[in-house]
């Protein structure tokens, strides 16, 4: 084999490469590590503390239980960016475009393997702590199985939200280069407008409000959804299209700017 085909730069060594970047980071294993620590805690906690007879029997048990996706959007969310607009911020982003002039494998390794990581996390952390919290919740109001219709689903597509959720953050990094930048941006995106939205007097407004990323998020973690909320279906196909414009758009500027 030639040195040219020793080096030739293939969509599987441009994966390779982003992963084994993603992995040798301490800001992946702190984000991934905070993750399972977040939702667990957070699980047994609040079962632990459940007593029933109060306005919490209404709550979707998956929902209360894995109540601390509220702040697994920001740790996802935070890793995503970091992968793409921390490179810009330590200059590192021009060696790993140097070595894939064509740039947009860069993207999509990086989107890739990221989805893969944050899912096999989230989805390991929901189904340890499902269980363990329900050994808190025997002869309640919301004592359930992972056999119980909805509860099994709820919990893999919560994972497959916040997968996506992080990829939508990493397309928000590469597009604005600047860490705070992104994560103002993903703040504002997910937990700002989707409440400020609701407050105008359209009725359009209000619809389009409740399938933003972080409502489409908790629409796919109940196991029974409710009225007036989107389909797990339609939730997920929410979410795919949020992630999927937003890397559009970050593979458009990626391919028009100057790195």
């Amino acid at each position: 084999m030639t040195a040219t085909g020793l080096h030739r730069v293939t969509p599987a060594r441009v994966l390779r490469s982003e992963w084994h970047k993603l992995t040798t980071l301490r800001s992946t294993w702190i984000g991934l590590g905070l993750t399972v620590v977040l939702t667990l805690g957070t699980g047994l906690l609040v079962a632990a503390s459940y007593e029933g007879g109060g306005g919490d029997d209404d709550i979707d048990t998956v929902l209360m239980i894995l109540l601390g996706m509220q702040f697994t959007y920001v740790v996802l969310g935070t890793l995503g960016v970091l992968t793409t607009a921390g490179e810009h911020s330590t200059g590192q982003i021009r060696a790993t475009m140097t070595a894939v002039p064509r740039r947009l494998p860069v993207l999509w390794s990086k989107a890739a393997v990221l989805a893969c990581a944050g899912f096999l996390t989230v989805l390991t952390a929901n189904f340890v702590t499902f269980p363990l919290a329900q050994t808190f919740l025997t002869d309640t109001a919301h004592a359930a199985s992972l056999t119980d219709p909805g509860v099994a689903r709820a919990l893999v597509t919560n994972a497959a939200g916040l997968a996506l959720l992080g990829v939508l953050a990493l397309a928000l990094g590469s597009m604005l280069r600047s860490v705070p930048a992104g994560i103002g941006a993903l703040i504002g995106l997910t937990m700002i407008l989707p409440e400020l939205l609701p407050l105008l007097p359209y009725d359009v407004v209000d619809d389009a409000a409740r399938h933003f990323p972080a409502k489409a998020v908790e629409a796919l973690t109940h196991a029974t959804p409710q009225p007036g909320m989107p389909t797990p279906d339609a939730a997920l196909l929410s979410m795919t299209l949020w992630t999927a414009g937003s890397l559009a758009l970050a593979a458009f500027l990626l391919r028009r700017r100057d790195v």
